[in-house]
């Protein structure tokens, strides 16, 4: 028998509305550039996220769940929708010195939400910036 037999799987896709500049201190105005393109315009543009969070855990024999979709939603509200909605992420404090790439976004959603959530296995964190682009992070 395997030993993931009982473990089971729980996405939820949420929405996020933020703003960015893709610039580094690194380099010059023209590296910036010729990096980042359009997406270092000096007054920034956003992007509608959708941000997906897959965990993972044992079926509890009582609530039949892996875990309570209250209480994920409430997590990813707390942690990720209440401080990054509606603002520029180049203005909060964990991307002062580090680009703020859907990448990075990503990466540090991922990192929040691992943090928030004890009770079962965060496996990855999937955030599409477009309809052609799409970040992922995975546990372990």
């Amino acid at each position: 028998m395997s030993p993931e037999v009982g473990r089971a799987y729980f996405g939820r896709r949420y929405t996020l509305s933020a703003s960015h500049r893709l610039h580094t201190e690194a380099l010059s105005a023209d590296e910036n550039r010729a990096a980042y393109g359009k997406c270092n315009n000096p007054h920034g543009h956003g992007h509608n996220y959708i941000v997906e969070v897959l965990v993972s855990g044992e079926v509890d024999p009582e609530t039949g769940m892996v875990m309570n979709m209250v209480a994920l939603d409430a997590a990813v509200q707390n942690q990720v929708i209440e401080r990054f909605d509606h603002t520029n992420l180049n203005l909060d404090i964990l991307f002062v010195n580090r680009v703020p790439t859907t990448e990075n976004l990503c990466r540090v959603v991922f990192e929040l939400l691992k943090g928030a959530l004890r009770s079962v296995e965060l496996e990855h964190v999937r955030v599409e910036e477009t309809e052609n682009n799409f970040f992922e992070c995975k546990g372990n």
